[in-house]
Formats: C-alpha cells, structure tokens, sequence
C-alpha cells in the first residue's frame, strides 16, 4: 500500500510537470525564446536556482550528513557564495559583451578557437552535472518505489526531455517556479519528520555524540568534512560560478542588469539554507542506522551512508514520504532539465550556428537545439546507467565544477586585462582538463588524492586551477619576451 501512495503521488507530480511544461510551450516563438529573453528577476532565479540545488544538494548533502554531520551544509553555503559573488561583480560586465553563453564571452577575450574549445569542455561539464542527476534519480526509484535502477532512469529521463525540449527556457522558469516551491516544503517537512523519528532534538543531539564517541567522528563540527573538501567547494563554486552555463544562461538573457544582479542574490539567498536541512535528515539517518532502525526494503538496517536518505523515506508516514520524495524529485527536474537546455544551447550557438552553418535561419537553429536537448537527455540518461556505481553523486558532480573553475581562471586573465593568445588560452584549459581527470581517476583507484602537503590534500580543484594559472603565467612571460625581442631587433 505504501508503494502504491508514493507511486501515485510521484505520477501525479510528473503529470502536472508536464501540463505546465506544455502549456509553457504554447508560449515559445523563436530561437530567443527557446534559449530565453526578457527574464524577470523571479524568473531567472527560479531558472538558475536549478543549476544549484538539484539531486547533489539533497542526496549527495544527506549523504554527507549521514558520514560527517552539519558540515555537509558547506556544498550549499558554497555555492550561494558563488553565485554572490557573480551578481556583485561579473553579471553586469557579461551581459555588456552580449553574449548567452559562456564561451561567446570567451571568444570576446580570445578569438574563436578558444571558443569552440571552451564550449566542448563545458558541454562535458554540463552532461556530468546532468549524469549525477540520472543516477540519483534511479537510486530513488530502486530504493524506495522497488523500480529497477534502468527502468527509473529512463522514466525520468523521458520526463525531463519531452518538456525540456518542447518549451527549452520557457518551460523551465514556469516548472522550475513549482518545483522550487514543492523542493523547500518537502525538505522542511522531511526534516521534521526525521527529528520526530528519532525522538526530537535533544535525542538526536544526545545519540549522535555516543555515535561520535563510538566512531570518532563531530556531527556537530561545520569542519568535520575536513578543510581540504571545504575549501575545494568553496573555491570551485565561487570560480565556476562564472562559466557556469545553466546558472548563467538565465541571468546573459535578463530582461536588464539590475534584474541579472538583483536575481544572482536572491538566488543566492534561496541557495545557502537548503543543504542545512538535507544534512539534518541525513544526521537523523545515522542516528536510526546507529540504532539498527533504519531498515530497508530488504528488512536489514542500513549502514550505507548513499543509502541512509532513500531509506528514511521508507520510515515516513505513507503520505508525507511521497510527498517528500515528489519534493526531491522535483529538485532532479529543477536541475536536470537546465543542465540539457545548456548543452543544447552550447552545441547550437557556439558550435553549430558559429563554426558549422553561420547562416543558419531561425527554423533552423530552433530544430537543432531541440535535437540536441534530446540527444544531451539521451546521453545522460546512458552514462548513468553505464556509470552508476563509478563514484559518488558529489564527487562527480564538483569534479566537473572544478573543470569550470579551471576555465574561469583563463576567462578572468582576459577580464583582468592580460593579453593572453588565443592558443595559449585553450592550451590551458585543455590542460587543466587533463590534470583533472588524471587526478580524479588516481583518487578513484587508490582512495588518496596523488599529493599532499602537510596533511593538506591537493584535490583536483587545486591541481587543475594551479595548471590553468602556471600556463597562463608562462604564456604571458613568454608573449612579453617576444615582443621584447621584436622591439629590440627594430
């Protein structure tokens, strides 16, 4: 019967999504309106808050939560600091160069080339994002509905896609409006039950610190996730915030600056609080796992931290679970379908209508976005199938932040005013990429990152962002000496 309820409800969440998704459609005339124009404040932060709060921020923080407390909160607080500082001092200089996409913005610094090669990079960035989104998604179905991991993916993905690519921006503010509204009540609501399950505050204070005394762990310590992880979220989203292209697309197409800027801190302010309740409930799920209740479908407790929030849905009143879990599937939407819009527009704008077909009409440019939000879903939706148990939903998600980080590093030099050629630009970025990955795989098959200094973990945001900034430096040397060399031959 509790299935059935939360089934039910799910179903009925992912009809209306699609209603609104629909009728938003009707709305949409044009390339501009696929990719959005004239947004609101209220509209471009229900829009952008999509790129910050999706399944990482309620599964992924609950999972930390589970394994080290309140700190897990930091993956919000540090994205809201990101998206502060974008607001406070770069939406009004992106928005003069008259761009919609972060490597259009690139190109203004750097020439074509380091357009085209920043786009491919952020097209990768955004189907990662989208892929951790799939693989919550089906961790939900499997764990609490009894669905098979494939068949949740690919009913999820089928929802996401058909309104995504029916109304592209016009769709997304109008769903993102309701899954914003549904993501906080299910969340608060959530929390509360959680604490009630295991017997209020006092209790869930008092059990946690026999936990942390058993464990030698600080549940209550907002640096028990280590200064190492905090400090690489908060660099990485403060820099990755500026070439992040869901976030950023809503804001290049505000109706004016002052609504861009005005939206970013209201974003930001919607942001930073939603990371401390998922941390709670998943606090809440040690304490019941700590106590041998939290038990699954299976009828064993659950001792699995990636396992500890889908569980504690199971131990909710019928209603209020689905409920909650509509809540954190409407936060899968929020994010999922931004993340493809992106990917879309990145292919069409700076790939497709730049470098393959210049003179492309309207029609034209309107068909391939929607192929290519389709193919992006399709993507998605295939690599987390085949990569379901590669890493966990946060540290794919953040390498891909730091991949942007890396990127803004190159984009701010040209902000800053230091001529940089547009071959030492990509080689950076290209580079950085490649660190990335290297670090990222030697972490996933020894468990350690490959340096460290006293004690201090060098994570992949640090190794790629420190390859961007000695390329960078090195080219600029190198650019200085020759012209120093041409000016004495003259």
């Amino acid at each position: 019967m509790e299935r059935n309820i939360q089934l039910l409800i799910c179903a009925l969440y992912f009809g209306l999504t699609l209603v609104v998704g629909l009728i938003a459609s009707f709305k949409m005339q044009g390339s501009a309106a696929y990719h959005g124009t004239q947004l609101g404040v209220t509209a471009i932060a229900c829009a952008s808050c999509g790129e910050w709060l999706g399944g990482t921020a309620t599964t992924g923080v609950s999972e930390y939560g589970f394994l080290y407390g309140i700190s897990g909160a930091w993956y919000t607080i540090a994205n809201a600091l990101g998206i502060f500082l974008l607001g406070v001092l770069f939406a009004s200089l992106y928005r003069s160069i008259g761009s919609i996409t972060v490597p259009g913005i690139m190109e203004h610094f750097f020439g074509a080339e380091a357009r085209t090669v920043s786009s491919i990079l952020l097209i990768i960035v955004m189907l990662a994002v989208g892929v951790s989104q799939m693989v919550a998604a089906g961790k939900l179905g499997e764990g609490i509905l009894g669905i098979d991991f494939t068949h949740s993916c690919l009913v999820f993905a089928v929802i996401f896609i058909a309104y995504t690519m029916m109304g592209g921006m016009k769709a997304i503010t109008s769903t993102n409006r309701m899954h914003l509204i549904v993501m906080y009540l299910g969340v608060i609501l959530g929390m509360v039950f959680a604490i009630g399950k295991v017997g209020g505050f006092s209790q869930l204070f008092s059990m946690l610190k026999v936990v942390d005394a058993q464990e030698g762990t600080n549940h209550f310590g907002m640096f028990s996730i280590g200064m190492p992880k905090v400090s690489s979220w908060i660099i990485a989203s403060m820099l990755g915030a500026g070439t992040a292209q869901a976030g950023l697309q809503p804001v290049l197409v505000a109706k004016d600056t002052v609504s861009a800027k005005k939206s970013c801190l209201l974003t930001a302010c919607i942001v930073a609080p939603f990371g401390f309740f998922t941390a709670v409930m998943g606090m809440a799920a040690k304490v019941l796992s700590s106590s041998g209740q939290l038990i699954a479908i299976t009828g064993e407790n659950v001792t699995e931290a990636k396992l500890g929030f889908s569980t504690l849905l199971l131990q909710l009143p019928d209603l209020a679970g689905g409920l909650i879990l509509a809540s954190v599937l409407a936060a899968l939407l929020s994010t999922a379908s931004p993340i493809i819009l992106a990917s879309a527009t990145l292919f069409t704008k700076d790939i497709y209508q730049r470098k393959l077909k210049p003179n492309s009409t309207d029609k034209e440019i309107v068909c391939i976005s929607k192929i290519m939000t389709v193919a992006s879903g399709i993507i998605c939706c295939i690599c987390a199938i085949a990569l379901v148990d590669a890493t966990t939903v946060l540290d794919l998600v953040y390498s891909a932040y730091s991949l942007r980080g890396a990127i803004f590093i190159v984009l701010l030099c040209g902000i800053c005013g230091w001529k940089l050629s547009s071959k030492v630009a990509c080689q950076s970025m290209i580079a950085s990429s490649i660190v990335m990955l290297l670090w990222v795989g030697y972490k996933m098959i020894y468990s350690v990152y490959p340096l460290s200094i006293g004690g201090f973990a060098i994570t992949e945001t640090y190794a790629g962002m420190m390859t961007a900034v000695v390329i960078c430096v090195l080219g600029k040397l190198l650019l200085k000496k020759n012209v120093t060399d041409v000016e004495e031959v003259d």
